[in-house]
């Protein structure tokens, strides 16, 4: 049995990750979780896995727990991954991103841990993309537009240079956006989605609030990204990076016209000034051939329904 550790489990991807990894009755899940994390992503099934409590941002708490697990894989999803709040509380971004990875890679090295590491890296490091270069490729120019991105092009070249210094078994995935039941109310398809079930019972005015609806983003189903996860470290190679993604984008303005397409509610939609950033990435639309080529990967959910999943989880709340 593989010993599998997954930092930020309480998360949205993370829950989705020991989901999937529950299916495969070949591993023993660890997953770590701060004293004040929320829980209720991982509620049905936090008695099938080991949770314990670990701050990445405390080398001393993150070394002890890696000694007590002594994993043979990691997935490091932990992170603040929310570009808005960057901009508000940019010191505690990049201090939780970074020094957070900083010490899993320190803890592993002194401890001298044989392990293989996945780091859930990002398709905002791309940032300020041109049109002649969609679909977006590994090669492509890192140009971050936020806080956030900065700090997922510095966890993403630190595992590039513990590889290369070290030789620190990483592979490193750039996820583009992945979406689906338990995402965060304050991500764009979620928000969405939510605002919509609300409205259906009552609990607001049938009026929908938005921001930038030209921006175009390649959507993934969260549960076809996890398994990209996975097959990153059973089939990726050390040191390299690979595109998480779907090869297609959608303009938000679509996304928003699907889902109101699932609803009988007749809904008015209303710019608000407080949803719009000081900058934007205005297209990411990424290119997965790389990645497929080495673990066979592709998504196969479709669009629409993750967008559907998403309406009827926030139904159900």
């Amino acid at each position: 049995m593989r010993r599998v550790l997954v930092t930020g489990v309480t998360g949205f991807a993370g829950s989705h990750l020991a989901d999937y990894m529950l299916t495969r009755n070949d591993c023993e899940i660890f997953g770590i979780r701060r004293w004040r994390s929320r829980t209720e992503n991982i509620e049905h099934f936090q008695d099938r896995i080991a949770l314990l409590e670990c701050d990445l941002r405390d080398a001393t708490s993150t070394r002890d727990t890696l000694e007590k697990v002594r994993p043979d894989w990691i997935f490091h999803l932990a992170a603040q991954s929310f570009v808005p709040t960057s901009w508000i509380a940019p010191t505690e971004s990049l201090t939780t991103n970074i020094l957070g990875q900083l010490n899993l890679f320190e803890a592993v090295r002194h401890l001298g841990l044989k392990c293989r590491i996945q780091l859930a890296c990002s398709s905002e490091e791309y940032g300020m993309v041109h049109a002649d270069e969609v679909p977006i490729k590994e090669t492509n120019p890192l140009r971050p537009l936020s806080p956030y991105a900065v700090s997922k092009v510095a966890q993403d070249m630190l595992g590039y240079q513990y590889w290369m210094s070290w030789k620190i078994d990483i592979v490193r995935t750039r996820g583009f956006n992945h979406e689906g039941p338990r995402r965060g109310p304050v991500f764009v398809a979620s928000d969405f989605a939510k605002q919509i079930a609300d409205i259906e019972k009552g609990r607001r005015p049938p009026v929908l609030s938005v921001g930038n609806l030209d921006a175009r983003r390649d959507f993934t189903d969260v549960r076809d990204t996890v398994k990209g996860y996975w097959l990153a470290l059973e089939k990726g190679e050390a040191g390299e990076v690979y595109n998480i993604c779907s090869g297609r984008s959608w303009s938000i303005r679509e996304v928003l016209d699907l889902l109101l397409g699932m609803t009988k509610v007749k809904i008015e939609v209303r710019q608000d000034p407080a949803r719009l950033r000081p900058s934007d990435v205005m297209v990411l639309e990424g290119d997965y051939s790389k990645f497929a080529k080495v673990t066979g990967w592709k998504p196969v959910i479709p669009f629409e329904q993750t967008l559907r999943d998403m309406l009827e989880f926030w139904r159900s709340r």
